[in-house]
């Protein structure tokens, strides 16, 4: 096991007692800043071929030829792959067995169903060659037109959403709480597609020995990964060994096995030797998915003190051709707002895209801004400021299920968040607010709640002779600080001082860690953890209780308690006794147990399950020019037990910036005419920069929530997004009284008279 998987290198902060709560910096963080943290893209077996993608440059039509003698013809290049010429697979890629498999395109045939869509690989000696051997194929198209857009084809109305989500929900009569309403308020709200981007591109290097397999890969879900190419291939999942210590970002792009790393392995098999696959930025624009358009109408109906009596919430997105994934926007609206009457609609267009798939806070992130922006404009049409609007209709229990969630925690968001942020001297009115050099000033916010969730998880613990232990799982780190925090569980749930706990993740040898996605990773993989770790831990107490010759002997109905690798008598706690000494009597080097988490299906059908929050945006807007800064954000979350505050702050962070970017500037331009992404790189591509984003602050809300799991643990890495976008685009209407419903906000958005 080496180092960068283990993770066992001494923490910069060692702490006797408890590690759960401690802000210790991260166990992988030296690895990473010195160079020494191999991703999968690093790694280099002997005898290793690069292998390159050449895309489709339409989006719509079929590949009538490709030179591919020219391309074998160059120097280094070893074969090529194309749908003439491929290994045969076990299972068709378009076939879908279970809601989390996806169509892939692995040269099935000559038909092009998007732009970017891989349409042969080319294997070389080396990556200039295989990159030239790519540009030779010149493909020629038989092209059909691109139908693009929210608009492209006729719609309809999906048979689910999401996971399997109904796609219209309704409780109550809204069309009569609308017609009887006092005042009523329409809003159409447009988003724009976004990508990944992820710092890491999708990269694999897979070499085969007979019918075992080996790859380096990033992946959020290991174990799935394993099932999916264990179809595809025909052999079973445990001769295929994933290594994925470590992912440069994967915000749900690398939960799932893409088309690019399976042609990967594909060529591996073709050529006989390892490979190496590593896409292009541009590449990343089609087969690993992406956020979809919406196009989501709000309807309101409230009366004269500002009370909320009916709300619908209807959301257009798109799909392509070839598979199902509908991004569930307007399902925000059922947890939130106390509407008695409330329904939720979708409806969906198919268009030549590479599917839509998880992009952090699926759904949550593109329905928030429209729902708090259609909010903050009944709050401004009643008279009434935002924060007190949303205090007068948040929801005491979820709007839709009627079951009990902790509101009252929302409630301390607002009035934390508020206070800190200096909320109260905020003007009611719109462009009445500047600075001393004479810009706009806005102050917008917005709710943040995103679901509690929980999947199924394993864990492996192992306490030894000379007082160290081992906990194992198949955890995922993508950057988020996981690693860290699950260690901090680990050695509690061990009774160990960190320094002398060894935690192993990152390779698919090891337990079941579920999938790193839905913000509920450290809640799935902790739990599982924690379960190893008790269980260990009485397996040695029955050792001791049982010994005559413990101290502990007899303490069997009392208890014991395990602390910093000893066991304690719960009513003399000055009986207690070494876990080595304990071993060593029994003649044991080591023991051993285990651990499952899953979330309670009483405890999920009796309640409500979500970490909520609010965050407060300022804005400064050029009068003359239409130019947006974002100065000031102050978020305040309650988001259930905290393990490490320094990385749920960070992380908190980085749902904030995201916010500021679905705002202000990240959107994919589509080209109507070709179906081609125009922006399909980093230059161009706008995500905020240091210079974006002067000034954060993120509020930890203190919340006890029993009923989530045992640990009390909720997630953080999406909620940040889904109050901040809008956040920010309520404040670009405060200051300049111009009320923007398509995102990201432009100048031209906002270039208008002084006098409006």
């Amino acid at each position: 096991m080496t180092s960068e998987i283990s993770l066992s290198t001494v923490p910069a902060h060692t702490r006797h007692g408890s590690n759960i709560g401690q802000p210790l910096t991260r166990r992988d963080g030296v690895l990473k800043v010195t160079g020494a943290a191999t991703y999968a893209a690093d790694n280099h077996p002997e005898g290793m071929l690069f292998a390159v993608m050449a895309t489709s440059s339409i989006a719509r039509g079929r590949v009538v030829a490709l030179d591919v003698d020219a391309a074998k013809a160059h120097p280094g290049v070893v074969d090529v792959m194309t749908p003439a010429h491929k290994p045969e697979l076990a299972m068709d890629p378009d076939a879908k067995t279970n809601p989390f498999m996806f169509r892939l395109d692995l040269l099935q045939n000559d038909l092009v169903r998007y732009a970017h869509q891989p349409i042969a690989v080319v294997v070389a000696c080396s990556l200039e060659a295989a990159t030239e051997g790519a540009a030779l194929l010149a493909p020629r198209y038989e092209e059909e037109p691109a139908r693009v857009g929210l608009d492209a084809d006729e719609s309809f109305e999906p048979a689910a959403i999401g996971i399997g989500s109904p796609a219209r929900i309704e409780r109550g009569d809204v069309e009569a709480a609308l017609a009887g309403a006092e005042h009523r308020l329409e809003a159409t709200y447009e988003t724009p597609a976004q990508y990944h981007n992820a710092m890491e591109p999708h990269a694999i290097v897979a070499a085969w020995d007979g019918d075992t397999l080996s790859i380096d890969t990033p992946s959020q879900g290991l174990a799935m990964a394993q099932g999916r190419l264990a179809g595809l291939f025909g052999i079973a999942p445990e001769n295929i060994h994933i290594r994925s210590p470590f992912l440069g970002g994967g915000f749900g792009s690398k939960g799932l096995v893409s088309g690019p790393q399976v042609l990967g392995i594909m060529a591996a098999k073709l050529v006989g030797r390892p490979v190496k696959l590593v896409l292009r930025r541009d590449q990343m624009y089609g087969p690993v998915g992406h956020r979809p358009p919406t196009r989501q109408t709000l309807r309101l109906g409230f009366d004269g003190e500002g009370k909320l009596s009916a709300l619908h919430h209807h959301a257009k997105t798109v799909s392509s051709t070839f598979d199902d994934f509908f991004e569930p926007a307007a399902d925000i609206s059922h947890t939130l707002y106390a509407a008695p009457a409330i329904l939720t609609s979708h409806e969906a267009v198919r268009a030549d895209i590479g599917t839509p798939l998880f992009m952090r806070a699926p759904g949550e992130a593109t329905g928030s801004i429209a729902l708090e922006g259609a909010i903050d404009e009944a709050a401004f049409a009643c008279g009434m400021d935002p924060l007190a609007f949303r205090l007068k209709n948040y929801a005491e229990v979820e709007p839709i299920s009627g079951k009990p969630f902790s509101s009252k925690a929302l409630r301390e968001c607002y009035r934390q968040g508020a206070e800190r942020f200096g909320w109260s001297r905020r003007t009611l009115e719109p462009r009445k607010m500047r600075d001393e050099n004479g810009y706009l000033v806005g102050w917008g916010m917005g709710t943040a709640t995103f679901p509690a969730l929980m999947f199924q998880a394993e864990a492996r613990a192992v306490l030894r002779r000379d007082g160290s232990g081992v906990m194992e799982t198949g955890a995922h780190d993508m950057g988020q600080g996981a690693w860290t925090a699950l260690a901090q569980i680990a050695a509690d749930a061990l009774g160990l001082d960190l320094d002398r706990t060894e935690f192993r993740a990152g390779t698919s040898d090891l337990p079941d860690a579920g999938i790193a996605g839905g913000s509920a990773h450290t809640a799935t993989a902790g739990m599982a953890i924690h379960n190893a770790g008790a269980d260990v831990v009485a397996k040695l107490a029955a050792l001791a209780t049982g010994d005559e010759r413990s101290p502990l002997f007899g303490a069997g109905n009392a208890g014991v308690v395990a602390r910093e690798g000893r066991l304690h008598r719960r009513d003399d706690e000055s009986r207690s006794e070494g876990y080595g000494d304990i071993l060593a009597r029994a003649g044991l080097a080591q023991i051993e147990g285990k651990g499952a988490a899953a979330p309670d299906p009483s405890a999920q059908e009796t309640y409500a399950m979500h970490a909520h929050g609010a965050v407060f945006a300022e804005v400064k807007v050029d009068p003359d020019l239409g130019q947006v800064r974002a100065t000031r954000l102050v978020g305040a979350f309650a988001a259930g037990r905290v393990i490490n505050p320094r990385m749920v702050r960070s992380q908190f962070y980085g749902g904030m910036i995201w916010g500021i970017s679905f705002a202000l500037h990240e959107h994919a331009v589509m080209d109507r005419r070709s179906g081609r992404i125009l922006n399909a790189d980093l230059a161009e591509y706008h995500i905020p920069v240091n210079a974006d984003v002067p000034s954060l602050e993120a509020l930890m809300i203190e919340e006890h929530d029993p009923h989530v799991n045992a640990l009390g643990i909720k997630g953080v890495g999406e909620i940040g997004i889904t109050g901040s976008a809008g956040a920010v685009a309520n404040a670009v209407w405060h200051a300049t009284g111009v009320r923007v419903r398509h995102f990201p906000i432009g100048l031209d958005d906002l270039l208008v008279p002084a006098a409006a």
